[in-house]
C-alpha cells in the first residue's frame, strides 16, 4: 500500500514538472499570460480601494477583510487549475472521447486526467494571491498556517464543484457550456462579501453553489477562527470531493471510447 502511495506520488510530480517544463519553453508567452491574469486582478483590487475610500465598513467587512477575500478566492482557484488543470476540460474530453489515453494506463483515471494538464494564467492567480496577503495578511506563523489551510479548502472546492458538472458530460453529451457556465457563477458569487447577501440568495451561497464557503473565509478562518464555520467548510470540501469522485466513475462507466491512439508517461 505504502509503494503504491508512493508510486502515484511520484507520477503526480512528474506530471507537475512536465506541465512547468513544458509551459516554460515560452517563457515571454507565460510572463505575459500570468501577468495580464494578475493585471485582471488588480482592475478589482482597485475598484474595491476607491470604495472603501468612501464607505469604511461593509456589513462589518473592512478593507483588509475584502483582500482577503480576494487572495483566497484567486488562490484557491489557481491552486486547482494550476496543479489540477484539466478539470476545468473535463466535459470537452469526454465530449471528443478523448479519455481513452487515460483508460489505457494504470494509474486512477480520474487523478490522471486531473494532472494532465496546467492552466498557464492560473499562476498569475497564485502570484496575485501572495501579493495580496503580504500586504495585507498577517505574517505570524499562524497566520500563514490559516491561510494556508483556507487556500487548501478553497481548491478543493472550486476543483470538485467543477469535476461534478464538468462529469455531466458522461449522460447529457455536451456540457462544456452549462460547466463554464456554473463556474463563472461560482467564481463571481466567491469574490463577493457574504454580508452582502441575505436570506434566499446567502442560503443558496452556502448550500446549491457553494461560494460562500470561500467567500467567508476572511470572516471565519483568517480575522478568527469560528469552529462552526470551520468544521462546516472542511465537511463541504469533503463531501463535494467524495462526490465529484464517486460522480465522475459513476458517469465513466456511460462512457463511449472515441478510439484515439496516444501514448502519455
Amino acid at each position: 500500500m505504502f509503494r503504491k502511495a508512493q508510486g502515484i506520488g511520484l507520477f503526480v510530480w512528474s506530471c507537475w514538472k512536465l506541465n512547468l517544463a513544458g509551459a516554460m519553453e515560452f517563457r515571454l508567452s507565460f510572463l505575459m499570460t500570468a501577468g495580464m491574469m494578475m493585471v485582471n486582478n488588480a482592475v478589482w483590487i482597485l475598484f474595491w480601494g476607491l470604495y472603501f475610500q468612501k464607505f469604511q465598513v461593509v456589513n462589518g467587512w473592512t478593507l483588509q477583510d475584502v483582500m482577503m477575500m480576494w487572495a483566497v478566492s484567486s488562490g484557491g482557484f489557481g491552486l486547482s487549475a494550476v496543479f489540477f488543470g484539466n478539470a476545468y476540460r473535463i466535459a470537452s474530453l469526454v465530449a471528443a472521447g478523448q479519455l481513452d489515453i487515460y483508460l489505457s494506463q494504470p494509474k486512477p483515471v480520474l487523478l490522471h486526467v486531473l494532472v494532465s494538464r496546467m492552466s498557464i494564467s492560473a499562476i498569475g492567480d497564485i502570484l496575485f494571491a501572495l501579493l495580496i496577503y503580504f500586504f495585507f495578511g498577517d505574517l505570524t506563523w499562524a497566520g500563514m498556517g490559516k491561510f494556508a489551510l483556507a487556500l487548501l479548502i478553497a481548491m478543493v472546492i472550486f476543483m470538485f464543484f467543477v469535476v461534478i458538472f464538468q462529469s455531466l458530460a458522461f449522460f447529457i453529451g455536451n456540457a462544456e457550456g452549462i460547466g463554464q457556465q456554473v463556474f463563472n457563477g461560482m467564481l463571481a458569487f466567491s469574490t463577493y462579501p457574504t454580508g452582502i447577501f441575505k436570506g434566499a440568495g446567502k442560503l443558496i451561497l452556502f448550500t446549491i453553489v457553494p461560494a460562500g464557503f470561500i467567500s467567508y473565509m476572511p470572516i471565519g478562518l483568517l480575522r478568527s477562527v469560528e469552529p462552526l464555520f470551520l468544521f462546516q467548510a472542511l465537511g463541504v470540501a469533503l463531501l463535494l470531493a467524495a462526490g465529484g469522485t464517486a460522480f465522475f466513475y459513476y458517469g465513466l462507466k456511460r462512457y463511449s471510447s472515441g478510439n484515439m491512439m496516444g501514448l502519455r508517461m
